[in-house]
């Protein structure tokens, strides 16, 4: 069973450079946190000309900039934890999921962006969901590992 754990897993030990589930996870975490709070900055920032820019209102990025901020702090605060809690990253993978399809959703059902946004919008939600993929894989790993450990 470990056989079929550590070669499912073989893709995300290359691109997180370890072979342990839980820095994995920690690094998609991070990286995480990272990308979604610089995002945030930027748009809380320059909400104005990135608004002109992507044909998205500048209030609405305000807002979204604000809550991308806070919830790239939340997340760099797992990522700080030595064994982050399954359940508060189950919790970001689900967030970034529905991030993800809410942002394809807006896309076609409300927003009408320029050129730019049209493409910036899809490639972000793909971003997103890239993260809860690559997050949802570690955790998969750090529970196989657990799973083998005795119970206290």
């Amino acid at each position: 069973m470990a056989t079929s754990t550590s070669t499912s897993t073989y893709p995300l030990t290359a691109l997180a450079r370890t072979t342990d589930p839980t820095t994995m996870l920690r690094r998609f975490l991070g990286l995480d946190a990272v990308v979604t709070a610089g995002n945030g900055a930027a748009y809380a920032a320059a909400s104005g000309p990135l608004g002109d820019f992507l044909g998205v209102d500048p209030g609405l990025l305000l807002g979204l900039g604000a809550g991308l901020v806070l919830y790239g702090i939340g997340v760099a605060f797992l990522t700080a934890r030595k064994s982050p809690p399954p359940f508060a990253v189950q919790a970001v993978v689900e967030v970034n999921a529905v991030w993800a399809v809410l942002s394809v959703v807006a896309l076609v059902a409300w927003l009408s962006p320029s050129t730019a946004g049209a493409v910036w919008i899809p490639l972000q939600a793909a971003t997103v969901g890239g993260f809860a993929a690559l997050q949802y894989a570690a955790l998969r790993a750090v529970r196989a590992g657990r799973q083998g450990l005795p119970r206290p």
